[in-house]
């Protein structure tokens, strides 16, 4: 038997639920995988302002990737961070996953959660909603769908994978009549990748939950977010797309109103550390 896979593990913020759900996930019992902690555990005062916060868990992102690309981790796992405070550190990205992408050479990534059999890729992520028809491109959509398919095939062992566009507009446009982005933007992509869709929103995940598809590309956060949450409040994940090694992360933030009181449920952090590791076991 070869040997396990190496996990770099980060708490997020230290002010935050991360490093509570971290210690409570490890405690479920043994995982399959070498784990390395870096990053403060749960040490640093809850006092702490914003911008040291941000650093220590921006400087720990930065440690994991570091030791990823060196080879020395197969995969790594971080924790919720606050975005503000990564800002106020000089992290200044919308998300995580903007930040990979630099740490790991400004690489083209998406950004999936995943609930059960549902996963769903993000077409765009942290941006208004007054933004999303814009930024929703054909070439945004057939980027982020090759991008899908790579990673279903290598790490998650899928040989053809089915893919489905959910559709921006209600009814997928009705012809016309709710907005034309579906069928001007968004079924030309479909039709380059193969894919179902543009479907509507309200029977695309579904579908996809009995089976039929394989990941959904969402032209915005909130639609395939919700869809997520709805599937598998508190057991889903967030997985980036397109790095060289894989990144999952709990589907959480850092619920800083109830940090330090025991009560944060550690799930979704274990099913991040489990899915890291069995992502890593593929991708080695």
């Amino acid at each position: 038997m070869g040997r396990r896979p190496r996990l770099a593990v980060t708490p997020g913020d230290p002010r935050g639920i991360g490093p509570e759900v971290l210690a409570k996930a490890l405690a479920l019992g043994p995982l399959e995988a070498e784990i390395t902690l870096l990053g403060d555990q749960g040490t640093a005062p809850r006092s702490l302002l914003p911008e040291a916060a941000g650093r220590l868990a921006g400087e720990a992102v930065e440690e994991a990737v570091h030791l990823a690309l060196a080879g020395k981790v197969d995969a790594i796992v971080t924790g919720p961070v606050h975005k503000h405070a990564l800002h106020l550190a000089g992290f200044r990205y919308p998300g995580l996953t903007e930040f990979l992408s630099h740490l790991a050479g400004d690489v083209d990534v998406a950004m999936m959660l995943a609930a059960g059999p549902l996963r769903v890729v993000l077409v765009t992520t942290h941006i208004p909603l007054k933004d999303v028809p814009a930024a929703v491109t054909t070439a945004r959509l057939v980027a982020c769908g090759r991008i899908t398919e790579r990673a279903l095939r290598e790490w998650w062992g899928i040989g053809a994978p089915r893919l489905a566009v959910c559709a921006l507009n209600p009814h997928a446009g009705e012809s016309g009549l709710f907005g034309d982005e579906d069928e001007r933007v968004l079924a030309p992509g479909a039709r380059a990748l193969g894919a179902a869709g543009p479907l509507p929103a309200d029977t695309v995940f579904v579908r996809a939950l009995k089976g039929e598809f394989d990941a959904v590309l969402a032209p915005y956060h909130d639609v395939g977010m919700t869809a997520v949450k709805v599937a598998g409040f508190g057991k889903g994940v967030n997985v980036t797309l397109g790095l060289p090694f894989p990144r999952v992360a709990p589907d959480h933030g850092t619920a800083l109103d109830i940090a330090g009181r025991g009560i944060a449920d550690p799930g979704s952090m274990r099913t991040a550390l489990e899915l890291a590791a069995r992502l890593a076991r593929a991708h080695r």
